[in-house]
């Protein structure tokens, strides 16, 4: 029997070799994939939409045949000339109907992002908020990433994001509970923090997993909460011929603070980080507090979330 479908989409663009070796992986697993991605690069696109143009929406089967390893496994690849919200959209407010009818997929995947989201980086990228897009409209979602620019090896990694995966996909219903969001917050569920409720939220899309893996990864996982990163010397200005001022954004150095249980501790420590976060603001109907992540970021004896043990 097929595996549930599953939804991809990333902030790397949809040729981005990241995103290639997910496809690769999840569909030797069996799972049938669709996915909509950007058509050019769109990191640190935080949650932007394009409100200002139409946008160009491309079936890439060329990527299909590329990277299709069984065609008894359903795989459809488009790209969108948009933001990674803008796929998230796109996707599950009407083209995946319009476009894979036959997909119904239980859960969103965006990535794998070549370089780090951790601590306030979330609020920045494209991948984490692709993710975060997908959960306003009810799907189940988490991003991965590799948390290193110094190589694009993605295939050491990638079986720790699958591990995770499949033990998310386990536990969710066989299909989004509150897709479109036609309940409201009618249906909150309750924030105890037991397994059972943080499940709940998890289905509910109330919150989400961001990974992150490290340059070397030694094997273990630890759920976390996010850490403190600092960026100095954030911007370099330099004139240009006519005298004008151009200012380039980049930190040119970047201090983690040494937190223990936090996102950046463990990649520093060459963990794989699994960090819940709430899709909502904490002061939104759905919000979710503090108490109640803190009891969804308990690690479980091999470090993946408890309550997806």
């Amino acid at each position: 029997m097929l595996k549930p479908a599953l939804f991809l989409t990333n902030d790397d663009g949809v040729d981005a070799t990241g995103l290639k070796v997910l496809i690769t992986a999840l569909h030797q697993r069996g799972f049938p994939l669709v996915v909509i991605a950007p058509e050019s690069e769109q990191s640190a696109s935080g949650m932007k939409l394009t409100l200002s143009r139409e946008l160009e929406f491309k079936s890439r089967g060329d990527l299909v045949n590329q990277l299709q390893s069984d065609e008894s496994i359903p795989m459809k690849i488009f790209s969108l000339s948009g933001t990674p919200c803008d796929c998230a959209i796109v996707g599950l407010d009407g083209g995946l109907d319009t476009w894979a009818p036959e997909f119904k997929p239980v859960m969103c995947i965006s990535g794998i992002n070549h370089g780090p989201n951790l601590s306030v980086d979330v609020l920045h990228s494209g991948t984490v908020s692709a993710a975060r897009e997908s959960c306003l409209y009810g799907m189940p979602a988490l991003s991965v990433s590799l948390a290193t620019y110094e190589h694009s090896n993605f295939l050491e990694m990638v079986e720790g994001a699958m591990k995770i995966i499949e033990s998310c996909v386990e536990i969710l219903p066989k299909a989004p509970v509150n897709l479109l969001r036609k309940n409201g917050v009618s249906q909150m569920p309750n924030n105890s923090g037991s397994i059972d409720s943080i499940r709940q939220h998890f289905a509910d899309a109330n919150i989400f997993l961001n990974l992150n893996a490290p340059k070397e990864w030694n094997g273990k996982f630890e759920t976390t909460s996010l850490g403190s990163r600092w960026y100095h010397n954030a911007i370099e200005m330099t004139e240009n011929e006519n005298g004008g001022v151009l200012y380039r954004v980049g930190a040119a150095n970047i201090e983690d603070e040494n937190i223990v249980g936090s996102d950046c501790n463990a990649i520093n420590s060459g963990k794989f980080a699994i960090t819940p976060l709430s899709a909502w603001p904490a002061n939104h109907p759905l919000g979710l507090s503090i108490d109640f992540l803190q009891a969804a970021a308990q690690s479980g004896d091999d470090g993946l979330p408890s309550w997806l043990e």
